[in-house]
């Protein structure tokens, strides 16, 4: 037998793309509520805010999404029909403070993420909840300049512990901040940060990037208090480096790029900052300004639990004349002539998903979780409703097995929990048509549609891997 017994087959999905109601019960206007679509969305991600509040003709399609704050009961319900153990939910920082710094909850916020863990644990299905996914309540932001501010790090403090307290008895797996090295990708995005003209960025992004690491300890010492029985784990976006050839410059280049995402999770997960990284700051002369204890902190709080998303692996090339790039999760890309992509430039490596899990374990040796793997692609409904996505089967399917192949080369994996299990709307585009799930949901990329859910072909092949654990794909 490959996978363990106790398994957490499921799928993954983010308050700020799927819940909608941006504004209901008291909730907080959050940074992915002012990423509109179009051309703009990509040059605020960067960090170049245009304005604290959503524009007059602009479609932010985060105000309703998927409508999940109303449709959980029914969606749940499907994700209970496949079979699921677990369900990736985040919890929205605004629902429950507002403002992020305010002295008291939310109670209408509170509520519903009460219910929202009521209904999965119904199902016997466990929730797994990340603190901070993409979404930063404004008034943060606009207020104290979001991570780069000190002040941040007692204010998340205050969240997590929040969460701990009213959701002991019903969460077992946290997860501190999700895909937490995108704060060097789209600054905006991961940490709130918005740049002024004459900003030294690289300073900036690596003092909130502190920030962040050392409000992640504080939330692993605050949960091990509050909840003993708990596990509370790091995210990382992985998917190794390959170099383009043999050239030991390429070789360099490659690991020195793996690095720029490691040195999060050699943070979290070892508990205190690598060489490279020291070296790094010395080289770009970057002073990362700490408090006293925070070294401390760090050492004594490591994560329980190393969790990542795995889309594509990446190639680089230190040869000028090699600048054939693809897209692949935001980071940037060689084309690699080895591989196939997906319709958005994605490269498709399931052997690569092998190869991260076993790099991931070797360098950490703590338990990983897939948290995020999938294909995102434009679904067709037939003129009877259905949707044959033998495709995205294929992809998973390849995927799985050399999840399976990791597992017998020794590495230890809790679970698994597919990207979108139903469709959502896209981090990075904002699209609709760009579809991960297995339930398909009315609704284009301009808002139309009835947002009637109904079930793909890949469906039933996902309730029957989840159902022989992982033998029969």
């Amino acid at each position: 037998m490959t996978f363990p017994k106790g398994f957490l087959w499921g799928g993954a999905i983010a308050a700020n793309q799927t819940e909608g109601a941006y504004l209901e019960d008291g909730k907080g206007l959050t940074t992915v509520d002012l990423l509109p679509t179009g051309e703009k969305r990509w040059d605020i991600m960067f960090g170049n805010l245009p304005s604290f509040q959503p524009l007059e003709g602009e479609f932010y399609p985060s105000h309703e999404a998927i409508d999940f704050y109303h449709r959980y009961k029914e969606d749940i319900a499907l994700f209970a029909e496949m079979g699921f153990k677990a369900l990736r939910v985040s919890v929205s920082w605004a629902r429950i403070f507002p403002n992020g710094d305010d002295h008291q909850p939310n109670e209408a916020g509170l509520t519903f993420y009460d219910n929202l863990f009521d209904e999965l644990l119904k199902y016997d299905i466990e929730p797994v909840v990340t603190i901070a996914h993409f979404d930063i309540p404004v008034h943060l932001v606009k207020n104290y300049g979001s991570w780069r501010n000190r002040k941040l790090v007692s204010l998340f403090e205050a969240y997590a512990a929040t969460l701990f307290k009213r959701y002991k008895d019903k969460v077992k797996y946290w997860m501190t901040f999700n895909e937490i090295n995108m704060l060097l990708h789209l600054p905006f995005v991961g940490a709130g940060l918005v740049f002024n003209e004459g900003d030294n960025k690289k300073q900036i992004q690596y003092q909130a990037a502190h920030h962040q690491l050392v409000a992640s300890a504080l939330a692993v010492k605050a949960c091990h208090e509050i909840s003993p029985g708990a596990k509370i784990g790091c995210m990382l976006a992985a998917g190794m480096t390959y170099p383009y050839s043999c050239n030991p410059e390429d070789v360099w280049d490659a690991m020195d790029k793996d690095r720029e995402s490691f040195f999060f999770i050699d943070v979290q997960s070892r508990g205190e900052y690598p060489g490279y990284a020291k070296r790094f700051f010395k080289d770009h002369n970057l002073i990362v300004e700490m408090e006293e204890g925070d070294e401390e902190l760090l050492k004594n709080h490591t994560v329980d639990y190393v969790g990542f998303s795995y889309y594509a692996s990446r190639a680089t090339s230190t040869d000028p004349e090699i600048n054939n790039m693809t897209a692949g999760n935001v980071f940037g890309s060689i084309e690699n002539p080895y591989l196939e992509k997906s319709e958005w430039g994605w490269t498709i490596d399931p052997k690569g998903f092998r190869i991260t899990a076993n790099q991931l374990y070797d360098r950490y040796q703590k338990p990983l979780f897939v948290v995020e793997n999938g294909l995102g692609a434009v679904d067709q409904l037939t003129s009877d409703g259905k949707v044959n996505d033998d495709y995205r089967i294929e992809y998973m399917k390849k995927h799985v097995e050399e999840m399976s192949e990791a597992i017998k080369d020794g590495v230890e994996i809790i679970g698994y929990t597919s990207w979108g299990p139903i469709d959502i709307v896209s981090a990075s585009s904002g699209e609709m048509k760009k579809r991960y799930g297995y339930i398909y949901v009315d609704k284009d990329n301009h808002g139309q549609g009835t947002l009637a859910r109904s079930k793909k072909k890949s469906f039933d092949w996902y309730k029957k891997v989840i159902e022989s654990n992982g033998e029969v794909l």
